[in-house]
């Protein structure tokens, strides 16, 4: 059940709000005046919905660009480059006894 106090509770019972919102991992909503005004959430929980939010966006910007364009790789189409990448970085220089566990491990 969301917590809902009076914005003037902020002066009076600070500590208790600030104990609320840490242990219950819950936002307190705040009103002035009898309506919504403000809403207080820990640190944490606040960069949880930031990153959840971004990851979200990030989504409907692929959506919309697999909408506008209708090319589709396969899976070997966009790996197998990056393997041949990796492999030629492994011959280049790592040595003999590392690279073949790194080719096993890749392969």
């Amino acid at each position: 059940m969301p917590v809902i106090c009076p914005v003037t509770d902020l002066e009076t019972r600070l500590s208790e709000i600030t104990k609320v919102v840490h242990e219950t991992n819950e936002p307190v909503f705040l009103t002035n005046k009898g309506y919504g005004d403000m809403v207080v959430m820990s640190m944490n929980i606040w960069e949880e919905m930031n990153f959840e939010n971004e990851i979200y966006q990030k989504l409907i910007e692929a959506q919309a660009e697999a909408q506008s364009n209708p090319k589709r790789l396969s899976h070997n189409e966009v790996f197998d480059p990056i393997r041949q990448k990796i492999n030629n970085y492994i011959k280049a220089a790592v040595p003999p006894n590392v690279a073949f566990c790194l080719k096993t491990f890749l392969a």
